[in-house]
């Protein structure tokens, strides 16, 4: 099952898997009053709903579009009116487009827009991604945080810092107690820093600490691909990541080569767990030794 999820998320992130989106359902999970998660294909989405009209936080592919606004009109008849970004990568921001058609104000961070504007280069995948079409673009950004004042809520949208992209964005449900991570935290693989897009291996330490701060028991996690999480569970991301690079560290202060600590099996702890998806353990050992490095 992990194979299989991990292998989509290399497909929704290059954007160029060939898939039969007509056999794709979207599960609706009530997490709170107002509060829903959408899992369809792709990253997770988030769905405040109430008087004032539906945020939604990122919008998969665009071929999902009429199933997504479909389950949305289950729940109530209200209008998408906001549609936040977590970063750029497609499966995330895939339906930007038809929903901007709608109506739905576009809201994401400065590096969003910044990236989707023009032609892009996953390295790791070797995938050109063409620039977005105009109408797809966040008409409104930010460079560290905003707030939208809806459906009884304050939902903050927070710039994560460089993680799993230079634009990374949590969204904060207070009330409620949710927050969408995004692709700062996943429960289906190792960590995908995308070097090439300005991510950084510690960043996603900072913002699972960060989150980590600010979340009682209670509360609620997204993460952008995965199961509906707990603090707890994030607490034992936070140390995955944590252990990796201080093992990294070790052997780079040793005087090992990247290729030397990868045969060290020091992941050997964390594989059954995260390391049968999408990133395997060489490839996160070597995000944390580029970090360690000041390469990224």
């Amino acid at each position: 099952m992990l194979a299989v999820a991990g292998f989509s998320l290399v497909a929704a992130v290059a954007g160029a898997q060939e898939r039969d989106f007509d056999k794709v359902t979207i599960k609706t999970t009530k997490i709170a009053d107002s509060v829903y998660l959408l899992e369809g294909a792709g990253g997770n989405i988030g769905l405040s709903v109430g008087d004032d009209g539906v945020v939604l936080i990122d919008d998969q592919f665009a071929p999902l579009t009429p199933k997504i606004q479909a389950a949305i009109a289950a729940i109530t008849p209200k209008p998408i009116k906001f549609v936040l970004n977590t970063h750029w990568h497609g499966d995330h921001t895939g339906g930007n487009e038809n929903l901007a058609a709608t109506g739905a104000v576009l809201v994401a961070h400065d590096n969003v827009r910044k990236r989707m504007s023009v032609s892009q280069f996953i390295e790791l995948m070797k995938k050109q991604v063409p620039p977005s079409p105009p109408k797809a673009l966040p008409v409104v950004t930010f460079s560290t945080d905003a707030t939208l004042h809806v459906n009884g809520e304050d939902l903050h949208i927070m710039y994560a810092g460089p993680a799993h992209t230079d634009g990374d964005s949590i969204v904060v449900f207070p009330k409620a107690k949710v927050i969408h991570m995004g692709d700062t935290f996943m429960t289906i693989s190792y960590p995908f820093v995308d070097l090439s897009s300005g991510g950084n291996f510690d960043g996603y330490i900072a913002v699972a600490d960060k989150v980590l701060g600010m979340a009682d028991s209670s509360f609620k996690i997204i993460p952008g691909h995965g199961t509906l999480s707990t603090k707890t569970e994030l607490k034992a991301w936070r140390d995955m990541l944590a252990g990796i690079r201080a093992q990294v560290k070790k052997q780079i202060d040793a005087g090992k080569a990247l290729d030397a600590i990868q045969k060290q099996k020091i992941t050997a702890d964390w594989d059954e767990k995260w390391g049968k998806g999408f990133i395997k353990a060489e490839q996160v050992i070597e995000f944390a030794f580029k970090a360690a490095k000041g390469q990224h």
